[in-house]
């Protein structure tokens, strides 16, 4: 499996980047961020999330999905 790289040129990504990136709503992502599901930290009242722990964790919950639709296979 080929592992994803997020191609955005910024170390931080903001909530607004994540969302088109993913094509989801606002209230998706920060639901997420606030869960603690993608790691993030709070600068004030903006989420920001790094580069490298958003692909590490979109290459993880990939790996999560193929090994269930393998095991379900």
């Amino acid at each position: 499996m080929e592992r994803i790289t997020v191609d955005i040129d910024k170390p931080w990504l903001t909530v607004a980047d994540i969302c088109e990136y993913m094509d989801v709503s606002t209230f998706v992502v920060t639901s997420m961020l606030r869960s603690g599901e993608v790691p993030a930290v709070k600068f004030g009242r903006e989420w920001r999330v790094a580069r490298g722990d958003f692909e590490q964790w979109l290459n993880d919950q990939r790996a999560i999905d193929h090994r269930r639709s393998e095991a379900d296979a």
